[in-house]
């Protein structure tokens, strides 16, 4: 069985920089080999593999990262991941904390949010469960994940999916080490750099979140994809 790795990134349309610089900082800890896509709205529908109507959620991927696992086709490992994310370290490190016997893994997060506002003035949202699937380590050999059809995607309630009730048990569920889906804002800033940082109530690319914890590296990254894309 492969332990070959591929990433989708949720996109946002009104946050292309997000994805650039977030695919930016994935390729250049991990290397070229490694499979990195973005997870477009626009193309799932025009492929028919997303079919649910408008909703108010406060991004373009907040469903549509559950068709993850479906796009990988194989059964190795697929991460999905939020597009506000700044990886320091190669990705692939976080299959040292993996095993077969977990259908998915996630950071438990169990918090309450420091803000009523986040991302450039949306509103905050309080439930169970909150980001765990900012960041979602999927096995996709396992048969309750190859469960996880379009045909559920489309049809199942938001609160469903987000909580992970298609899973029959939640030991099913296996636990990551929060570095891997290190909130800014909600957590105190750690001496040591997180691996995965998610600037989830708004990153440096917005007006108003310029002076966040770890702006700089993400305004470095930034930096260099810009270098990179003008060449």
């Amino acid at each position: 069985m492969s332990d070959h790795l591929k990433i989708f990134v949720g996109y946002d349309s009104r946050e292309d920089i997000a994805w650039q610089v977030c695919r930016h900082s994935v390729l250049r800890h991990s290397g070229p080999d490694t499979e990195i896509y973005p997870l477009k709205l626009t193309t799932l529908r025009e492929l028919g593999l997303y079919t649910r109507g408008a909703d108010a959620a406060s991004t373009e991927f907040s469903i549509t990262r559950f068709l993850t696992p479906y796009l990988g086709a194989h059964d190795g490992w697929t991460i999905f991941v939020d597009c506000d994310f700044l990886f320091t370290r190669d990705v692939r490190d976080v299959l040292k904390h993996a095993s077969r016997d977990k259908a998915v893994y996630v950071v438990q997060h169990d918090y309450t949010p420091a803000n009523t506002v986040k991302m450039d003035g949306k509103q905050q949202s309080v439930y169970p469960r909150k980001n765990w699937s900012s960041f979602i380590l999927f096995n996709n050999a396992h048969p309750e994940v190859k469960a996880l059809t379009p045909e559920v995607v489309n049809n199942a309630a938001p609160a469903f999916l987000h909580r992970f009730q298609w899973l029959s048990d939640d030991n099913l569920i296996g636990a990551l080490p929060l570095e891997w889906n290190f909130l800014e804002g909600e957590y105190p800033r750690r001496d040591e750099t997180p691996a995965a940082i998610h600037y989830t109530n708004g990153g440096p690319w917005f007006e108003n979140w310029q002076n966040v914890d770890y702006a700089d590296l993400w305004t470095a990254e930034r930096d260099m994809y810009s270098a990179s894309a003008d060449r």
